[in-house]
Order: structure tokens, then sequence, then C-alpha cells
């Protein structure tokens, strides 16, 4: 069996599924069972490989159960953000790239403090992808994160154990209780709430069929949780503190709002990469 017929035929039937990944998530997918990376499934198909019948069967599923749209990192275990290699699977919720520009909000108001020691503390961390890129890119601070959800706990426990060497620590819990003995000491509070309205369809159909609701409905506005983040980081947060929410494209004036409205000062829309609306930041 040739490699490059069984990946191009796999890329053709993404596409037409709809999947606009469609090329990269067939060439992932083959590498996955090959145990090779993207670039070297790419030179394997170059010089026209041959697999054995057993990879191709193996290979073969894999793809199938990604032409029913089950997520790629759900299928491989993995998700990629910044610099971490988590784990991830059903009932943790996966780590998006715009994310990552909210951790970078976060890693510089964290480098911005004059604490020899500050703390950063991340309430529904999911995975632990804002909360390890905290702990591994600003080592000389002190991270916190709670996850409320038991689905996703054991993943997020196994990326801390994976890359928290002390410095980052975990509690399974909610947020609206987390981290009272850190009343006012806390430099940065960041969250990624679940923030999409009760009634709303997510477009992604990966993401309504497979991420956890725990994780993407907020309520009839879809700021309810937002609403607790703001009432828990005026608790945690010393005088001068940051506050760093990510919302949906369209809340960015709701939230802005909201938090003016809980007496927050400083407040600020951001707007990722890509020109959207992705994040409000605020000062205690």
């Amino acid at each position: 069996m040739r490699l490059r017929d069984l990946v191009e035929h796999a890329s053709q039937k993404f596409a037409e599924a709809g999947i606009d990944s469609a090329q990269n998530d067939a060439e992932l997918l083959a590498g996955h069972v090959l145990g090779l990376n993207r670039g070297q499934v790419q030179s394997a198909l170059i010089i026209d490989t041959e697999i054995s019948e057993e990879q191709a069967e193996k290979i073969t599923d894999l793809f199938g159960r990604r032409l029913q749209r089950e997520p790629l990192q759900h299928i491989t275990g993995t998700a990629y953000f910044r610099n971490l290699e988590l784990s991830v699977g059903r009932g943790v919720f996966i780590p998006r790239p715009e994310t990552e520009f909210v951790a970078q909000l976060a890693i510089d108001a964290l480098r911005a403090t004059a604490q020899a020691e500050p703390i950063a503390a991340d309430l529904g961390t999911g995975s632990g992808a804002i909360a390890l890129s905290l702990a591994t890119e600003v080592p000389h601070a002190k991270v916190f994160a709670v996850e409320k959800s038991d689905d996703a706990i054991e993943f997020t426990r196994a990326n801390f154990k994976k890359y928290a060497d002390g410095s980052a620590t975990l509690i399974h819990g909610d947020l609206a209780n987390a981290f009272h003995e850190l009343d006012g000491q806390i430099s940065v509070v960041v969250s990624n709430p679940p923030y999409i309205p009760a009634d709303a369809i997510p477009r992604d159909v990966e993401v309504h069929l497979h991420d956890p609701a725990m994780a993407l409905y907020g309520g009839a506005d879809g700021l309810d949780v937002i609403r607790v983040v703001s009432s828990v980081g005026q608790r945690l947060l010393l005088e001068g503190g940051t506050l760093i929410i990510e919302h949906a494209d369209a809340q960015s004036e709701q939230v802005v709002q909201l938090l003016l409205a809980d007496g927050w000062r400083q407040v600020e829309a951001h707007r990722d990469l890509t020109g959207r609306d992705r994040a409000v930041t605020a000062t205690k």
C-alpha cells in the first residue's frame, strides 16, 4: 500500500466533509500511526513510501473517526499550545490557538509586576494550557489553577505532572470558592471561561458534538461565569493587579461594561492576531 494514495484519498474525503484542515489532518493522523512528525510524513509522501497492510488498516480507522468529525486532538490524545504538548481527550476542552494570545496577555502582565515572586491564578484551567504557559514562561512566578470538571481533571493532573515543577499548584474545585488563602495577594488573574449563550449552537461541528458543555455554555447571555470571575478577581487581586478574561468575538462591549459596572479600572478590549475581539483586561 502506498502511503501517498491513502493520505490523498483521506484528504479529499475530509475536504468534501467540510474539514478545513483536510491535508494537515490526514498527514498528522498517518504520522500518529507511523510514529512520524508531519515533516517526516511529507518526506515519506515525496519518496512514495510503501506501508504494511496492518499500518494501512490502523490509519484508515483513524481517518474514519475524523470523518465522523471527532476532533483530531481527541484521536491523537495531544493538543499543542505555545511551547506545550498537552494530554487531552473526551471531557476536557481542547485549547485553541486564539487562546495563546490570551496567555500572552497574562504572561506580559506577570512579567511586568514588581514582585520578586509574583502570583498568578488561572480560573477554570481545563487542560492547564494557560496556567502551565505561565509557569513555564515566567519561572519566577507562583501559579495556581482550579478546575471543576470531574472528567477533565485527570487530563489536567497529567499535564501538571509533566510540566509543573513545584511552581504551579492545581486544585479540583469550583472557581467561585478557590484560593481564599490568597485573597488580596495575587498579581494576575486570568480566565478562559465558558461564554457561549445557552441557546446558541457553536459553528464548528467538532465543538458542539465533542467539547464538554461545562466548558462551553455560560448561561442565557453567556456571561454568567464571567460575572463570577469578575467577583473572584476582585477578591484575589492585590491593588493594581490585572484581570484578563477571554470572551466570544461579539461580547467585547458587554464584558467591558460588566467590568466597569463592577468597579474595575483601566478596562481595555484586545483583538487577537486575526483581528477579532478576544479578551478584556482590567486593573483592580
